[in-house]
């Protein structure tokens, strides 16, 4: 359920499109190999700390190759944000797909964050949220849309547990919601600052656990049984 791969230098011939200028060849599978490339910048360096020589270099392709897909650092950003958004979703459409029970997806989902951890990197919306200020426009509004589609899926699935005992929590669960995606953002932040991912775990492990249903004290258990 891995949401980003690193892609390295492709060494296939590169050709032009009909009609691109000479200036700005095209590779075969460019404007994805950018992405992936600058996906993993942003991940990283952060989205001010990464420039188009950087990717240039990485793929060993000219900054004019870049400007041809991408016209500015604005336009790559906005795509990276859509990409990086739709394939959470299909992430998500895969737990959905599992039919497991509540309690199970949501440890399915915080295991999306730790995978992405592991690597040595942060949510792509995350660490773009904390530098929020210095986006482009047409970046910021991306943003709050990947977090109501991630907010809206974790309320379906908070609805099913409390409607069958596998979860509880008092409150309404689009607040809920809204805690989970902030506390697990900002325990990614802090684990990649200690360089632990256990650090993240263990704050994942806990709230998951707060949610879980309380046990019965030996006093009911021995009453049950009568």
């Amino acid at each position: 359920m891995q949401l980003a791969k690193v892609v390295g230098t492709s060494s296939r011939p590169q050709t032009k499109k009909k009609g691109a200028p000479r200036s700005a060849p095209v590779a075969i599978g460019t404007p994805d190999r950018i992405l992936d490339v600058a996906e993993r910048l942003v991940q990283t360096r952060g989205f001010n700390g990464m420039s188009y020589a950087d990717i240039a270099m990485a793929l060993g392709i000219t900054k004019a190759s870049l400007h041809y897909h991408f016209p500015t650092k604005a336009d790559l950003g906005a795509r990276l944000i859509s990409r990086y958004e739709e394939n959470f979703l299909r992430a998500l459409a895969a737990i959905d797909a599992n039919r497991a029970d509540s309690k199970r997806k949501l440890r399915d989902y915080v295991r999306i964050y730790e995978e992405v951890l592991g690597q040595g990197r942060m949510c792509l919306c995350g660490i773009l949220a904390a530098e929020h200020a210095t986006l482009p426009p047409e970046m910021r509004g991306r943003l709050g849309a990947f977090f109501d589609a991630n907010e809206a899926w974790l309320v379906t699935v908070l609805e099913q547990g409390r409607s069958t005992g596998s979860l509880c929590f008092e409150g309404p669960p689009a607040l809920k919601a809204r805690m989970l995606v902030g506390s697990l953002e900002g325990a990614m932040l802090l684990a990649r600052s200690y360089g632990e991912v256990a650090r993240f775990t263990q704050v994942a492990t806990h709230l998951l656990a707060a949610l879980s249903p309380p046990k019965p004290s030996r006093k009911v258990l021995a009453f049950a049984r009568g």
